[in-house]
């Protein structure tokens, strides 16, 4: 699995680096993991985005889902037969329903209780701590496994969702000393959370803006000890 990182913030663009995207490849199969603002321009640097395979989303806020828009409307300018699935829960209704797009896409739910086959992925879900409905994704093919937590708290379901992981994927949008009610989690959670999980490596994304990235690596390394940790930068390529 080859994944490439197309946004990496949380919450808005910043100085020309978008918000939360991935594509996801494996024997020619083309799949985007959210669709953060900025992505479409991103993702049309690798592949043309009209032979995108698949698009799936983690929850509708929009710093995920700013994209969907353009990259809809730039499949009903091409000559594209099918219609791109983009896959969602139906938890809201209302931003499940815009996933379909007649001529262009359509959308197709996903849950928490079975496995889903997308391509050669084997996807497998789980709810988060979120101010709205967000799901957490593990990812499987060829015995290898990508899980990304999404816009998340902490809490300790998380440990056996990713248990094992090759590649662990995590919200980490505050430093160690950030206290109070919060929806995402610290360098420290994040760094616990691999080591607990026992993962083979861990990327921090949806990073904030305004705290040097180096700093914040440097506190999720302390807590995960051996682990290797990267912070997730636009165009970083990891092979899993």
């Amino acid at each position: 699995m080859l994944i490439t990182v197309l946004g990496m913030y949380g919450g808005y663009p910043y100085k020309g680096v978008g918000t939360t995207s991935y594509l996801l490849q494996k024997d020619g199969f083309k799949l985007l993991i959210d669709c953060g603002s900025g992505s479409l321009n991103e993702l049309s640097r690798y592949i043309d985005p009209t032979e995108l395979d698949a698009v799936v989303l983690s929850h509708y806020h929009h710093d995920h889902t700013a994209d969907l828009g353009v990259l809809q409307y730039n499949l009903l300018a091409s000559d594209r037969e099918e219609p791109l699935p983009i896959y969602g829960h139906t938890r809201d209704f209302v931003n499940f329903a815009q996933l379909t797009l007649d001529g262009a896409t359509k959308g197709i739910a996903y849950n928490d209780y079975e496995e889903l086959k997308i391509g050669p992925f084997k996807f497998n879900f789980m709810e988060t701590i979120h101010p709205v409905p967000a799901y957490a994704m593990r990812i499987q093919a060829n015995g290898k496994s990508i899980v990304f937590t999404a816009d998340t708290a902490y809490f300790d379901g998380l440990i056996d969702f990713s248990k094992g992981a090759d590649l662990l994927i995590t919200d980490t949008n505050f430093p160690e000393e950030k206290t109070g009610k919060i929806w995402h989690m610290t360098t420290k959670e994040t760094g616990e959370l691999a080591k607990k999980a026992k993962v083979e490596r861990v990327m921090i994304s949806h990073l904030p803006q305004t705290i040097d990235h180096s700093i914040m690596l440097k506190q999720t390394q302390k807590y995960a000890e051996d682990i290797p940790v990267i912070r997730a930068f636009q165009d970083l390529e990891l092979d899993v």
